[in-house]
């Protein structure tokens, strides 16, 4: 992800138009993760392709590609973080215990 995409206080998510997406396990090594979006962006070609190509076994094989490196990536599967916190994975962020702390943000936000 770019540098620019706003995490919550203790780094599990990302913020995208008000929607908190998990983000990927920091304990991943930088060989590890690369590894793994390069599965992830392989297998979002292949999405592509198989789109393209009107190949629907090609299409779930491909999907199960990207759905394993997400998962290997923590952006999936079971939380990576071990303190019993629950998942707030694709929830709107001002319906979450982050919501006070999103908004004082957009109040500080000139426009």
């Amino acid at each position: 992800m770019s540098g620019d995409v706003m995490h919550t206080p203790d780094g599990r998510y990302i913020i995208i138009r008000g929607r908190l997406w998990r983000a990927t396990n920091p304990g991943l090594s930088p060989e590890r993760h690369k590894e793994l979006v390069g599965q992830l962006m392989d297998a979002r070609r292949a999405v592509k392709a198989a789109k393209q190509g009107d190949d629907d076994v090609a299409l779930r094989k491909a999907r199960d590609q990207v759905d394993a490196a997400k998962r290997g990536l923590g952006e999936r599967g079971p939380v990576w973080w071990d303190d019993g916190a629950p998942d707030m994975n694709r929830r709107m962020v001002r319906n979450t215990p982050y919501a006070d702390w999103h908004a004082a943000l957009e109040d500080a936000i000139p426009f």
